[in-house]
C-alpha cells in the first residue's frame, strides 16, 4: 500500500469552472507517476478524490466548496416509486461487464451522446483521443458495464472497483432512447450490483447544488455527503434544508 503521506500533489492554476458560471476553479492532482494500488486509491476516494483517465484529482478552490463528494449507502437504499418505474422499464436490457477497451461501437455511442447532450461542455466535440484518455486508459480495476437491447448497445457505465465500494466514473447512452432514463437506470443497477457484492458504497462523484447536471445525485437516498472532512448521512427529511442551505462558499 502506498503511504499517502509520501505522495506528491500538484495544484493547477485557476481556470474557468466547468460547472458554475462566472466561477474560477482550481484542481489538485496526485503525482501521475505514483504507483497507486487499490487500497491507496480507495483511501483517496474516502477523502473525496476522483479518477479521470490516469489522473486522480480533487477540487481545490480557494473560495468555493460547491463540489461535494457523494456516495450511496447501498444496503440502506430503497428505490422510490419513480425509480421503480425506471427499473421496470429497463428490465428487458441485457447487462455484461468487460475490460475497458476501444471499439468503434462504443466510441460511436459516446460520440452521439457527447455531441447531443453536452454541446455546452468542455468535452464537446467528442474525439477518439478524448474517449481513450478519459475512459479507456486506467491504472485501476476498471470495467465497462454494457447495457444492450436485442444486442444493440444502448449505454455504458465506466466503473472502478474500490475495497469497500464501486466508483461510478462516467455513463453515456443513446440519446434516441431518452425515454428509458438510462442514466438513472445505470445508477440503480450499480447500487444493486454493489449490494450483491457486499460493497457498502456506490461513489457518484461530486454533488453540486446549483448545477442541474450534477444535482441529481441526491435522488438516491439515503446518501452520504463529504462535508468538512466528514461523511454525513442525508435522509429524505433533510433534503429541503440541504437544498436551501448556503453551503457553496466558505466565509
Amino acid at each position: 500500500m502506498t503511504n499517502l503521506h509520501l505522495l506528491q500533489f500538484y495544484a493547477t492554476p485557476e481556470h474557468r469552472c466547468s460547472y458554475l458560471a462566472n466561477q474560477q476553479a482550481k484542481t489538485i492532482f496526485v503525482d501521475p507517476k505514483a504507483d497507486l494500488d487499490q487500497s491507496s486509491y480507495s483511501e483517496l476516494s474516502e477523502l473525496g478524490f476522483r479518477r479521470s483517465g490516469n489522473h486522480i484529482y480533487r477540487p481545490h478552490c480557494d473560495t468555493c466548496s460547491a463540489c461535494i463528494s457523494a456516495r450511496v449507502m447501498t444496503a440502506a437504499f430503497h428505490p422510490s416509486k419513480s425509480q421503480k418505474r425506471v427499473i421496470n422499464l429497463n428490465n428487458d436490457l441485457e447487462v455484461s461487464s468487460h475490460q475497458p477497451t476501444f471499439s468503434q461501437e462504443s466510441y460511436a455511442l459516446y460520440e452521439r451522446y457527447i455531441n447531443s447532450r453536452h454541446q455546452d461542455g468542455d468535452m464537446y466535440p467528442a474525439s477518439q483521443d478524448q474517449f481513450e484518455t478519459f475512459l479507456v486508459e486506467s491504472n485501476q480495476n476498471t470495467r465497462f458495464i454494457e447495457f444492450r437491447l436485442n444486442k444493440k448497445l444502448l449505454a455504458i457505465s465506466v466503473i472502478d472497483y474500490l475495497e469497500r465500494g464501486i466508483s461510478a466514473i462516467y455513463t453515456f447512452f443513446d440519446p434516441e432512447h431518452q425515454h428509458r432514463s438510462l442514466g438513472k437506470y445505470a445508477v440503480l443497477w450499480l447500487i444493486v450490483q454493489a449490494r450483491n457484492e457486499e460493497l457498502p458504497y456506490l461513489y457518484l462523484g461530486y454533488w453540486i447544488r446549483d448545477c442541474q447536471k450534477m444535482s441529481y445525485k441526491i435522488d438516491y437516498l439515503p446518501i452520504q455527503l463529504l462535508i468538512d472532512g466528514e461523511w454525513l448521512v442525508v435522509q429524505k427529511d433533510d433534503l429541503t434544508a440541504l437544498k436551501a442551505e448556503n453551503i457553496l462558499r466558505r466565509t
